[in-house]
């Protein structure tokens, strides 16, 4: 069928007007009629009641998340649980759908998720049982590998892209973000660094606008220490402050920021019970266009990551 430019602007307008229906809405009207914008309301879960009451729900199905946080935080865990907690039902915070896990320095954990596999059903006591035997989950997670820049736009724009065309995945984890900057670029190659996270950035939120699927960056963190410090050389990292890496403009890239942390607890007392972990993790929201500034405490268990109220 042949259209003139006139009959296709016709075209156009009538399918925005019968789409768009009223052009104004109340900040109320919004509030009130949820269902008609269930793509920003829905969130994903974490699997955790304590972390989505801290999310008000979960993780923004469109955007990009990031998760930052020193070695050994627990950053690795959250991502492996996201990717399970991805293909449960909508009913249970999932979006019945797989994830893909974009590893760019470490070994893919494996043997790790094989464990949280086994063990969904203690830390998924709100999932009936005969639903969770049903997942096949190792068999939804598709795991890349990308150490360099070149195999990961590859990845991002090829692969990734057919992955979700195909409807297979509804989730993207990247380990880490930091990683594929580490050694590609000196300090003088700070223009060069900023167009290719702009780009990266604007690939990522395309791919998660167009399928409505969160994009979680892993990232890792620097040490801040001030000009008084450094004179001095007295920083001390029992007073640890640290930044997520990447700068400003990685930062602008982000619909979300979180960050973890483990704050070793000090030793009982001899004779004395402990009721607290060996170490306490901290989730805490840096910034995000719906969330106030806030964070909550967690744990690392055999099953998975678990809030503690």
């Amino acid at each position: 069928m042949k259209l003139s430019s006139a009959d296709v602007e016709c075209l156009l307008k009538t399918v925005s007007r019968a789409l768009r229906k009223n052009c104004m809405l109340t900040a109320l009207q919004l509030y009130q009629d949820k269902d008609c914008f269930s793509s920003q309301c829905q969130k994903l879960s974490l699997g955790c009641s304590v972390l989505d009451d801290l999310l008000k729900g979960g993780i923004p199905l469109v955007g990009i998340t990031e998760l930052a946080g020193e070695s050994s935080a627990g950053k690795t865990q959250i991502g492996l649980q996201l990717c399970l907690c991805v293909q449960y039902p909508y009913r249970y915070g999932g979006l019945e759908s797989g994830a893909v896990y974009i590893c760019t320095e470490d070994a893919f954990p494996s043997k790790r998720l094989q464990q949280l596999i086994a063990q969904q059903h203690k830390l998924r006591a709100d999932v009936p049982p005969e639903i969770i035997q049903k997942i096949r989950f190792g068999n939804s997670i598709f795991v890349e590998h990308a150490a360099d820049l070149d195999t990961f736009h590859n990845c991002i724009t090829k692969r990734l892209s057919l992955l979700l065309t195909r409807g297979m995945v509804r989730l993207v984890v990247i380990d880490s973000i930091a990683a594929l900057f580490r050694c590609e670029f000196g300090a003088s190659d700070s223009v060069l660094k900023a167009r290719y996270l702009q780009t990266f950035g604007a690939q990522l939120h395309g791919l998660s606008t167009r399928f409505r699927t969160p994009i979680m960056c892993i990232n890792q963190v620097t040490d801040a220490v001030s000009e008084s410090e450094a004179a001095q050389c007295s920083y001390s990292t029992a007073d640890s402050r640290v930044s997520p890496a990447l700068g400003i403009t990685w930062a602008n890239q982000l619909l979300m920021r979180l960050m973890v942390s483990r704050v070793p607890q000090p030793e009982p007392s001899p004779g004395a019970v402990s009721h607290h972990p060996a170490s306490m993790r901290t989730l805490r929201v840096v910034f995000a266009p719906h969330l106030p500034p806030s964070f909550c405490c967690f744990t690392v268990k055999l099953e998975g990551v678990k809030g503690m109220k």
